[in-house]
């Protein structure tokens, strides 16, 4: 049983033997559509055109970690480790920063500045009722980049995050920002291919047992369901941990944010370097539905796709991950 049926049975929306309403096979469709893939390997679409250069600039002194307070009054949790070029990373929902341990110890070992910040309502920031929607999370966005006085860095997003980072480039542009990438993201539209009954069953969820969905969702999250992968108890632990910290109102409301949110003016406006990853296993953010779109709608961006890696792919394989960042940035 799928993620996405599992959360309309527990939700009431179908019964446990009704026909799933959404049941892509992601895989078999990323092959039909698009080519079929090399199981060794990544398959990467070259650049069309050249994109703008940035010039390397200035940063503080970064401060292991603290907080920031936005003009509403809500406290930004970040971490500030290492120096050299930033590195930016948005976090998907719902978690916190910690979801970059892997990335964090990596780049902060190779001579690069590493931030990463709890979005509102989420891991140890502030939980306020309102704002949680893509424009206030990229005001939140700014100002910690502006607090930080960050020049020529690099915005790295998974998931929601980079929703995120996209409405942030949109709406603040890109004077301090030299490079982006998008991780098993959800620009540009989710709902536009995701029906708004799977978007009803995830926020029914969080209210009925937040707890369960999300363990439940861990399997289908870092591919656990899959034949020949072994579920690893601690990644689990970490990832419910992450998700227990943060507001039940902040998640549900996310929910609507990273669905309905359309992010197709905030791609077009893009004139950086843009490296779009997505994994051709990926059952939370699929394929289909998420990398093409944006890559075609960013001029002179880069595609590289993972056949068998899964949404969480950060985690699950940071190696080849960490290797392909490293070689962009």
């Amino acid at each position: 049983m799928t993620l996405v049926k599992l959360l309309l049975v527990l939700t009431g929306v179908v019964s446990a033997q009704a026909d799933q309403i959404w049941r892509p096979d992601f895989l078999s469709a990323s092959t039909q559509f698009y080519g079929p893939s090399s199981p060794t390997g990544p398959v990467i679409v070259r650049p069309t055109s050249t994109a703008a250069s940035v010039t390397t600039g200035t940063q503080s002194t970064p401060g292991g970690s603290s907080t920031i307070t936005t003009k509403d009054g809500t406290k930004i949790f970040y971490k500030d480790w290492g120096t050299g070029q930033p590195i930016v990373f948005s976090h998907g929902a719902p978690l916190s920063a910690d979801d970059w341990d892997a990335q964090m110890f990596f780049f902060g070992s190779h001579g690069f500045r590493v931030i990463a910040h709890d979005r509102r309502g989420h891991g140890r920031s502030s939980q306020p009722w309102d704002g949680h929607n893509m424009d206030q999370y990229s005001d939140d966005l700014s100002e910690l980049i502006e607090y930080l006085n960050l020049t020529n860095a690099v915005l790295v997003a998974h998931s929601t995050g980079g929703g995120e980072i996209t409405r942030y480039m949109g709406r603040h542009g890109t004077s301090r920002i030299a490079k982006a990438v998008l991780i098993s993201s959800v620009p540009p539209h989710l709902i536009a291919n995701i029906p708004k009954p799977v978007w009803d069953g995830f926020r029914a969820g969080i209210l009925a047992d937040r707890s369960t969905i999300y363990r439940s969702m861990t399997i289908p999250f870092y591919g656990y369901n899959r034949p020949n992968v072994t579920s690893s108890q601690g990644v689990i632990d970490h990832f419910v941990i992450q998700c227990q910290q943060g507001s039940i109102k902040a998640h549900y409301d996310t929910m609507t944010a990273l669905s309905e949110t359309d992010f197709t003016d905030d791609l077009k406006s893009i004139k950086i370097p843009l490296l779009v990853m997505h994994g051709l296993d990926d059952q939370i953010v699929p394929f289909p539905f998420a990398r093409q779109l944006s890559h075609q709608l960013v001029k002179g961006s880069q595609l590289v796709t993972y056949p068998g890696f899964p949404h969480g792919m950060c985690t699950t394989h940071a190696d080849v991950i960490n290797a392909d960042l490293l070689a962009f940035i």
